[in-house]
């Protein structure tokens, strides 16, 4: 089923939309009489500037890869104990490796959109797990297409969902292909090619990759470069490892067994997706970017710090980090420098020569110049805020399994809430003068927390993190001045996040018919 702009717009109610919102498939953007894709005009039209790879005569190739719940201590190279991670530790050694990455939100879809949009989450209402892209935002996908590049989708989504028909699957957020899950996914999974379920066999990482590969494959040696997600379904519980990646923890308990196994799965599908970029001959002309989606789980995961997944704490945001890009990193190196996934979209944007029209305000920064060796200080500071909206579920087995079913019997699911069709939907006008929730101000390497509790009342902690990497030492008592100037500026920041929030970033665009 495709449903034309007009038409979802009228479905969604008169007025309801502050902003065009996207065809909901990828095929339906560009009608038949030659009109302009199907994003508004003047924010599609994208100008794509010069390379910014040297030596190369085409932009680079662009593959973006997520874990999925696996937290900074979560990886050999890290000093993990036990965990084997031989690829991820080669790639470290021999790349860019952030120290202090982290991600933009403390759990999986509000980081997800971050990466798509290069804005906190929080501006386009996707506080919590299960909650959705708006059809409004600007996706790194649409902006790389401006720029020529073909794009993919391949794993967890978890922004929208992955039936036909959607405006926020992935389709419809700007992949060409994708062959997706709702949520994560376990061993022999259940995917969907462009909203046709398919029964998978294999493990869970393995499979995700192989997908990806095939895509990869299909167009390295094509006149376009390609953009890949490749997100993960490991390592979020329920932890259940193939045999091959559990036996290497025989002497850990049953739960680790399996938690350590996924990670070792996952990072032997990730060799594989390694070695096929140096078999297919481009991996030197190929940016490489690993990270995971939030900080470590509880018991059995191993964190960057203070408190776990779910925290705006250290141990809620830091994660791995690593980008390999050969042709403009030569040679191996770290970086302690404050980075977090909204930096990625204005980072992939610059590299690749793209402005994009009427861009919203975005939170992240480009790192280009991090990549060439010449930042060492962040020149802006990063914002965090958990919103205390609650979490939807997204039962990724049973609605593919369903999905599946229906469609062997050669018909369509006729329940509507998993499209999201109310995606662009902005029924509610948050104040600007209020922030619940807890909300960070890292300004490095101070870090002060904003937590605002149920009765308004506000609680204030300071930290060096330089020196109190834990979290421990709470400064709030002797740095006045330095509390309420870093104060002043998170307040500011979360206004403009609300803002946008309540649909002011789409004022004053008009339709393109």
């Amino acid at each position: 089923m495709q449903i034309e702009r007009r038409e979802f717009l009228k479905s969604l109610g008169a007025g309801v939309c502050l902003a065009v919102v996207r065809c909901v498939s990828a095929s339906s953007r560009t009608k038949s009489s030659g009109a302009k894709p199907f994003f508004l005009a003047n924010r599609q039209s994208g100008e794509a500037n010069a390379d910014f790879g040297a030596g190369f005569s085409r932009k680079p190739n662009i593959i973006l890869c997520m874990a999925d719940d696996q937290g900074w201590g979560d990886m050999a190279y890290n000093g993990h104990p036990v965990l084997k991670t031989p690829n991820f530790d080669a790639m470290a050694a021999s790349a860019l490796r952030f120290d202090r990455f982290y991600a933009a939100a403390p759990v999986c879809s509000p980081t997800r959109g971050s990466v798509m949009t290069g804005r906190h989450p929080n501006r386009f209402g996707c506080f919590k797990w299960g909650h959705t892209l708006r059809p409004q935002e600007i996706t790194i996908a649409e902006a790389l297409k401006t720029a020529g590049y073909v794009t993919g989708h391949f794993g967890k989504w978890h922004l929208g969902s992955v039936r036909k028909g959607s405006p926020v699957n992935p389709g419809a957020s700007g992949f060409d292909e994708w062959f997706s899950a709702p949520n994560f996914f376990d061993n022999d999974p259940i995917l969907s090619r462009e909203g046709i379920a398919i029964q998978t066999k294999g493990e869970s990482s393995m499979v995700t990759v192989d997908a990806a590969l095939e895509f990869i494959g299909k167009h390295s040696g094509g006149p376009r470069p390609f953009l890949a997600v490749v997100w993960f379904g490991s390592p979020h519980g329920p932890h259940q490892a193939i045999e091959e990646d559990r036996a290497l923890y025989v002497d850990q308990k049953k739960n680790r067994q399996h938690f350590y196994g996924e990670i070792t799965g996952m990072d032997r599908a990730f060799g594989k997706l390694r070695k096929g970029l140096r078999t297919l001959g481009i991996h030197r002309n190929t940016i490489l970017w690993y990270c995971s989606d939030n900080g470590g789980l509880p018991k059995v995961g191993t964190t960057g710090g203070r408190g776990n997944k779910g925290n705006i704490y250290e141990g809620g945001l830091r994660v791995p980090a690593i980008l390999e890009w050969p042709a403009r990193i030569p040679k191996p190196r770290a970086t302690n420098v404050p980075c977090n996934t909204s930096d990625i979209y204005p980072t992939l944007l610059e590299i690749a020569g793209v402005r994009m029209g009427n861009q919203p305000p975005l939170d992240g920064i480009s790192l280009a110049g991090l990549i060439d060796g010449k930042m060492n200080v962040r020149p802006k500071p990063i914002g965090f805020w958990d919103h205390p909206t609650r979490g939807i579920s997204t039962p990724s087995l049973k609605w593919m399994t369903e999905l599946l079913e229906v469609q062997k019997a050669g018909k369509e699911s006729s329940e509507t809430f998993r499209l999201r069709l109310d995606a662009g939907k902005i029924s509610e006008q948050y104040p600007e003068d209020t922030f619940p929730g807890h909300a960070a101000w890292l300004d490095w390497p101070w870090k002060l927390h904003r937590i605002q509790g149920k009765t308004g009342k506000v609680k204030l902690e300071l930290y060096n993190l330089a020196e109190d990497p834990a979290e421990q030492k709470d400064l709030v008592g002797r740095d006045t001045e330095r509390v309420n100037s870093m104060k002043s500026q998170l307040e500011a920041w979360q206004a403009s996040v609300v803002r946008s929030l309540n649909g002011k970033d789409y004022q004053g665009l008009s339709l393109n018919s």
